[in-house]
């Protein structure tokens, strides 16, 4: 009788296993994408010299246009995505409502098409309709050297675009501390990295007014 009860218990784990192997395999080959549990990294990035366009078909240069000396969050997406993308952005949606008026201002948002043979200005505009909600929201395409170079030095260029992964940088254009963040990541840990950005301007000034102050 324990025999036959162990070969049932055995069966079951059994049939589990390969039902979430099962699960596993299809979830990662739903369009290419296996998204991952939330990761961060700290990134070094190269902002290429190269024109981009804006959703409004304006001519913009990343580093020189919309990062300068603001506090940034950017993701990459394509607007015929309908897995990873559209989470992207409706997670940067919601950091832009959390923080309100300070984007535009001190904080700037920036969504770069990976697919930009397809995406054009008139593309990103109707989808960035979406998600967007208020000033401070940049959406880039260009030619593919362009947006491939942009890529590139931002650590985030995939040939594939099925299988790019969601990834989310936060930055400041001022001090150079750039973080990575992959996965699906909770928009009040980016908005939270956001105040540790600006907290770190506060002390920076600070600590540079006490120095001037000193004989």
């Amino acid at each position: 009788m324990k025999t036959f009860k162990l070969m049932c218990t055995l069966a079951l784990a059994l049939g589990a296993l390969n039902m979430g192997l099962a699960h596993a395999h299809s979830a990662a080959g739903h369009e290419g994408h296996a998204p991952a549990a939330p990761q961060r990294e700290r990134a070094e990035v190269r902002f290429a010299d190269v024109s981009l366009l804006d959703q409004n078909g304006m001519p913009v240069r990343l580093e020189k246009d919309l990062v300068g000396d603001k506090i940034v969050l950017m993701g990459f997406i394509y607007t015929s995505c309908s897995t990873v993308c559209p989470v992207v952005s409706s997670i940067m949606g919601k950091v832009q409502k959390q923080l309100g008026g300070r984007v535009g201002d001190e904080v700037q948002l920036v969504s770069i098409s990976v697919d930009p043979l397809r995406d054009d200005p008139k593309r990103l505009q109707g989808y960035a309709r979406k998600f967007q909600d208020g000033p401070g929201w940049s959406w880039l395409t260009g030619t593919q050297y362009a947006v491939t170079e942009t890529l590139k030095g931002l650590g985030s260029f995939n040939p594939d675009l099925k299988n790019h992964p969601p990834l989310i940088l936060v930055g400041d254009g001022r001090s150079g501390h750039w973080t990575r963040f992959y996965g699906f990541t909770d928009p009040a840990v980016l908005v939270s990295e956001i105040e540790r950005l600006g907290a770190r301007r506060v002390h920076a000034k600070h600590t540079a007014v006490a120095l001037e102050q000193q004989p």
